[in-house]
C-alpha cells in the first residue's frame, strides 16, 4: 500500500509540474526587436566632419553591441578623408576613416546618419549617393543628419513637407537645398516622424542621446551622458546658436 500510495503521489507531483512549465513556456514574451541589435549605418563621404560622426557614434556605442551595431558606409568601401578647417574641394586633409561597406554591399541600417562637414554641397550633387539615402531611408526605422548632413536629405527630396534643422553658420546655404522643407532657424534638433536632424556639429551627439531615450528609456541615456561626462542638451528647443541663422 505504501509502495502503491508514493507511487501516485510522484505521478501527481510530476504532473502538476508538466501543467505549469507548460503554461510558463506558454506566456513567456516572444522575442522582440529591442532583444535583436540594431544597425547604425554612417554614411561617410570626403570632406565629412569628424564630430559630425564620432561624437553620436560614441554614444551609440556605450550601449554596446547587444544593442546597437555601427558600421561605416561610403560610395566604395575603404579609405574616406575628412575635411579640416582651410580645405578646398578634393583636397582633403583630414584623418581617414575606413569604410568597411559600400553603397553596393552594405547591410540592412535600421538607424542611418548623415553627418555635415565641408564636403557637403559635392554631395548635393552626387545622384548616386541621394538614390542610396532614398532607397535605404524607406526601411529605416529612424533617419538622422547631424549639422549639414541635412541638405543631402533635403536634397534627396526626403524632407519635403517636414520639419527639419541644420548648422545655423551656413543656415542660409544649407537651407536653399530644400525648398520644401519646414526648415526650423531655432532648435538643437527637430524630429519629425522617422526623420530627426540636428543644429551644426555637437548637436548630433545631443540628438543622439534623445534618440537612444527613445528607443531604450531615458535612464539609459541619461546613464550614457554621465558615464562619457557629457552635459547632454536635452532640450531640443534650447538652441544657443540660433541667433546665427541668416
Amino acid at each position: 500500500m505504501l509502495h502503491h500510495g508514493f507511487y501516485r503521489m510522484v505521478t501527481t507531483i510530476v504532473f502538476i509540474a508538466a501543467i505549469y512549465f507548460a503554461g510558463a513556456a506558454n506566456a513567456a514574451p516572444a522575442a522582440t526587436n529591442e532583444e535583436t541589435p540594431k544597425t547604425l549605418g554612417v554614411v561617410l563621404y570626403p570632406g565629412f566632419e569628424v564630430l559630425d560622426v564620432f561624437g553620436p557614434v560614441e554614444m551609440f556605442m556605450s550601449l554596446g553591441t547587444s544593442k546597437v551595431r555601427v558600421v561605416m558606409i561610403a560610395e566604395k568601401a575603404g579609405e574616406v578623408p575628412s575635411g579640416a578647417g582651410g580645405d578646398k574641394a578634393g583636397a582633403w586633409s583630414g584623418p581617414k576613416v575606413v569604410a568597411e561597406y559600400g553603397f553596393d554591399n552594405a547591410p540592412q541600417i535600421d538607424l542611418l546618419m548623415v553627418p555635415g562637414g565641408f564636403g557637403t554641397m559635392q554631395q548635393t550633387q552626387n545622384a548616386v549617393c541621394l538614390n542610396f539615402l532614398r532607397e535605404r531611408a524607406d526601411k529605416a526605422q529612424y533617419v538622422m543628419s547631424v549639422c549639414s548632413g541635412s541638405a543631402i536629405l533635403a536634397k534627396a527630396g526626403l524632407l519635403d513637407g517636414k520639419k527639419a534643422t541644420c548648422n545655423k553658420q551656413f543656415y542660409g546655404l544649407l537651407t536653399s537645398n530644400g525648398p520644401k522643407v519646414d526648415w526650423q532657424p531655432k532648435a538643437r534638433w527637430v524630429e519629425d516622424g522617422k526623420f530627426i536632424t540636428s543644429s551644426g556639429v555637437s548637436a548630433g551627439t545631443d540628438m543622439a542621446l534623445a534618440v537612444i531615450a527613445k528607443l531604450y528609456g531615458e535612464d539609459t541615456a541619461n546613464g550614457i551622458a554621465k558615464g562619457t561626462e557629457y552635459v547632454w542638451n536635452a532640450d531640443p528647443s534650447n538652441d544657443p546658436f540660433a541667433k546665427d541663422a541668416k
